[in-house]
């Protein structure tokens, strides 16, 4: 190999070229993180309204206050995801209970996303909905294969949680669920759609659009299959080296950012 080349083969640290790179903003009262996050909240649901997450009124995505941390900021329940914005969110707490805001809480919203956070106090973040291809895929009752370079995202990272007991309306099923998810960034919940979690509001949101969008890649590469094919996938050596560059917290964070301007650009009352 010659020098040139040398020169332009990728760090052996794939957050080597991250100083060059914006990176999560830093706070100096809680105030300022709160609104941050909030805002970041409101863009995510609108994100999910226009990529069609929607299914009524099931799907939240929960942001944990920065002052308060066993309390957590959520959807409106009832309010579409296109109708969210900063000023309608509420906050509740770990025991269901509304502080702040003038609308009620998702009872699956407390029940799953308080057990999460209270087993993840890195998790800033969690995002969960009755996405299609989440959904789809969920009925499976296998987790995503390595198939593509942006499914490594997830490699060995993400859970299966096959014990499905109904709308999860009680806290031990959140329990349970929260289990299952443990130290990872997702889990498919089977017979029912996708889970995330991030160190910010813009990680999770990220990585549950990649996760969804990864579940309807796999779909539809399945069901091209001709009778006595199997897919393809992407060695255990390359899926690794796939993951640390594209896995890791800083990808997902930085990954969320041209959508973030992009939905600010196109819906600015989200942050009303």
């Amino acid at each position: 190999m010659n020098v040139e080349a040398k020169e332009r083969k990728a760090p052996a640290d794939p957050t080597a070229l991250m100083g060059k790179l914006p990176t999560p903003p830093k706070f100096d009262n809680p105030a300022d993180e709160r609104l941050h996050r909030k805002q970041r909240l409101a863009a995510g649901f609108r994100l999910f309204s226009k990529f069609g997450f929607d299914e009524g009124v099931a799907g939240h995505i929960t942001a944990r206050d920065p002052e308060f941390p066993d309390t957590f900021w959520v959807n409106p329940f009832g309010v579409h995801f296109s109708q969210v914005k900063v000023s309608n969110l509420i906050r509740c707490d770990h025991k269901g209970a509304v502080v702040e805001g003038a609308y009620p809480v998702n009872t699956a919203a407390f029940v799953i996303h308080s057990r999460v956070h209270a087993a993840r106090p890195d998790a800033v973040a969690a995002a969960h909905s009755h996405s299609t291809y989440g959904r789809a895929f969920s009925t499976l009752g296998r987790k995503l294969a390595p198939i593509t370079q942006d499914v490594c995202a997830f490699y060995n990272d993400h859970a299966l949680y096959d014990d499905f007991g109904g709308v999860a309306v009680e806290l031990d099923e959140g329990q349970r669920i929260a289990s299952a998810i443990g130290k990872m960034k997702a889990a498919i919940l089977m017979n029912h759609g996708l889970i995330t979690v991030g160190q910010t509001v813009d990680e999770a949101v990220w990585w549950f659009i990649t996760m969804e969008r990864s579940c309807q890649v796999q779909l539809i590469a399945e069901a091209a299959l001709r009778e006595g094919e199997t897919l393809k996938q992407i060695s255990p050596e390359a899926a690794t080296q796939a993951y640390r560059i594209t896995g890791n917290a800083f990808a997902g964070w930085f990954q969320f950012q041209p959508l973030y301007a992009r939905i600010v650009k196109e819906q600015p009352d989200l942050l009303e």
